[in-house]
C-alpha cells in the first residue's frame, strides 16, 4: 500500500499522551475484509455459559473491549476462561460461587446486565450493579424488571445495586414488551429456560443475534422455539449441557464496511465477507435506493463506488428495521447526497451527537428533537473531531476517507469498544489511516 506520511504539526510535551485515529482522505480502498464475530451476539453467549456448568468453547469472538469486560464480569464470579486463540474462549463456569455483577464492571459496559437472566436460571439470585456503558440516552431496564417478576422474581434496590431473587423458583407465563427490546429479551430467555413450565414472551425482539443465542441454548438443551418472530416460546429443562458454537458474524461492522467501500472503492470494488447479508437486509435495501451497486457473493457482498448519492429518508427501528446501530454510517452517505434527507431516530434519544461533528467537517444538518435534516454538500474537509460513542465515532474515521485533508477522531475508546483491528483492516484495504499517540492538550 502507500505509504501515509504523518501529519506534521504536533510538538510532543511531557504529560499524558492519548489514541487517536488519524485519516488522510483521498485514497481509494480495494480488497477483501473479513468481518468479525458479532459484539451483540459474544456478549450475550458468553453470558449464557453461566446456564450449562463445565466447559462452553466460543468460537469467532471479536477481540474487543467489550469482550474483555464481560471476560472479568464472569472470572470475578468464578469461572475460569482460557484464550485458546485470538478469537476462540474456553469458558469453565462449573465453579462459579456468585451472583454478583459489581459496578466498576458493570458501569464500563452496560451488556453487563445480561447475566442477571441466567445467575437467576441457575442460581435463583443474582445482584447487578446499575448500568453504565455508552451515552445513548435513558437506557432503562424497567422492561427486564417487569418480565421477570412475571416469571416469580423479586426486586431490591439499594446502595445503586439490583437484588434480584426467586424464593419460589422460575415458573413460565406469558410475557408481553412494551417494547421489543433486545436486553429484556434475551435476559427472559436465558431466565426462561430454567423456569418450571413454559413462558411466552410477546413482541420479542427479532434481532439477528437472538437468534444466535437461541440457537446456543438449544445446543444446549433448551427447548425454545420462534426466536427471530414476535413470539418466542420457552419449555423450561432440568438442566443444559456445555457445547462448543460459533459466533455469527457481525451485522453492523459488515455495514460500516460497506459504507466505506461505497465511498472509496476502487475499480474493483471492495470485498466484504464472513456475515450473512440476510441480516442486513433493510440497510442493503437503502443503499440500493440511494444508488450504491452491492453484489452478493458467497458469505459476503461486493460493494462498489457510488460517485452520486440519491437522498433518502431512514428511520431507525427494531429488527428488521434500520438499526439505529447504522444511522450514523448512513448519515454521512446522505450528507454528501445530491438532495435532502430526514433521518428519524426512534430509539436512542442522544445518538445525534455525532451530527455536530459531522458538521465540523462540512456536513449541512440541522436536528429537530428526533429528526435530523441533511442538506447534501460537494465534500468534506478533514478536521479535528471527537467519537461521541461507538458507531458515531467509527463513522467519522470512515467519513475521513473521503474528506480533504486529515481528519483526526479522538476519543477512540468508543472504537475500541465494537472494532475488532478497525485501524488494521481499513490499511488493509489501502486507507492512508493510523492510529498515533498525541499530547492530551487539555491536560496540560
Amino acid at each position: 500500500m502507500t505509504s501515509c506520511p504523518g501529519r506534521p504539526g504536533h510538538v510532543f510535551l511531557k504529560g499524558k499522551l492519548l489514541d487517536i485515529i488519524r485519516v488522510e482522505g483521498g485514497h481509494a480502498i480495494e480488497g477483501r475484509v473479513v468481518i468479525s464475530g458479532a459484539k451483540n451476539s459474544a456478549l450475550k453467549l458468553m453470558a449464557a455459559t453461566l446456564l450449562a456448568p463445565g466447559v462452553t468453547t466460543l468460537e469467532n469472538v471479536p477481540n474487543i473491549s467489550d469482550v474483555h469486560v464481560m471476560g472479568k464480569v464472569l472470572k470475578r464470579m468464578g469461572a475460569t476462561i482460557d484464550v485458546l486463540d485470538e478469537h476462540t474462549l474456553r469458558i469453565d463456569t462449573s465453579s462459579v460461587d456468585s451472583w454478583e455483577a459489581p459496578y466498576e464492571l458493570v458501569a464500563k459496559m452496560r451488556a453487563s446486565t445480561a447475566v442477571m437472566g441466567p445467575l437467576l436460571g441457575r442460581f435463583g439470585r443474582a445482584k447487578i450493579a446499575m448500568p453504565g456503558g455508552c451515552n445513548l440516552g435513558a437506557r432503562k431496564i424497567d422492561m427486564h424488571i417487569l418480565g421477570l417478576g412475571a416469571l416469580g422474581v423479586e426486586f431490591d434496590t439499594d446502595h445503586g445495586y439490583i437484588h434480584a431473587t426467586a424464593p419460589d423458583g422460575l415458573v413460565g407465563t406469558s410475557v408481553t414488551l412494551e417494547f421489543a427490546s433486545v436486553g429484556a429479551t434475551e435476559n427472559l430467555i436465558m431466565a426462561s429456560v430454567r423456569a418450571e413450565g413454559i413462558t411466552v414472551i410477546d413482541n420479542a425482539a427479532r434481532e439477528p443475534e437472538i437468534v444466535d443465542l437461541a440457537n446456543m441454548l438449544n445446543e444446549m438443551g433448551a427447548h425454545i422455539t420462534g426466536a427471530g418472530t414476535p413470539v418466542v416460546t420457552i419449555e423450561g429443562v432440568e438442566e443444559l449441557h456445555p457445547v462448543t458454537h460459533r459466533v455469527v458474524g457481525d451485522r453492523i461492522e459488515a455495514g460500516t464496511f460497506i459504507v466505506a467501500g461505497a465511498l472509496m472503492a476502487g475499480p474493483s470494488g471492495v470485498e466484504v465477507v464472513g456475515f450473512n447479508p440476510q441480516h442486513l437486509g433493510m440497510v442493503i435495501k437503502k443503499f440500493e435506493t440511494m444508488g450504491i451497486r452491492i453484489d452478493r457473493i458467497e458469505d459476503g457482498v461486493r460493494v462498489h463506488r457510488c460517485d452520486s448519492f440519491a437522498p433518502v429518508d431512514i428511520q431507525t427501528l427494531p429488527f428488521p428495521g434500520f438499526p439505529t446501530d447504522m444511522q450514523a454510517q448512513v448519515m454521512v452517505l446522505s450528507a454528501l447526497a445530491d438532495g435532502n434527507s430526514i433521518i428519524t431516530e426512534n430509539i436512542f434519544e442522544n445518538r445525534f451527537m455525532f451530527a455536530s461533528e459531522l458538521v465540523r467537517m462540512g456536513a449541512d444538518i440541522r436536528v429537530e428533537g428526533h429528526h435530523a435534516m441533511i442538506h447534501g454538500v460537494d465534500g468534506f474537509s478533514g478536521a479535528q473531531v471527537t467519537s461521541p460513542d461507538l458507531r458515531g465515532g467509527a463513522a467519522l474515521a470512515v467519513a475521513g476517507l473521503i474528506a480533504d485533508g486529515y481528519t483526526e477522531v479522538s476519543a477512540i475508546h468508543h472504537i475500541d469498544r465494537g472494532y475488532e483491528r478497525f485501524v488494521e483492516k481499513l490499511r488493509a484495504l489501502g486507507a492512508c489511516v493510523e492510529r498515533v499517540s498525541v499530547p492530551d492538550l487539555i491536560d496540560d
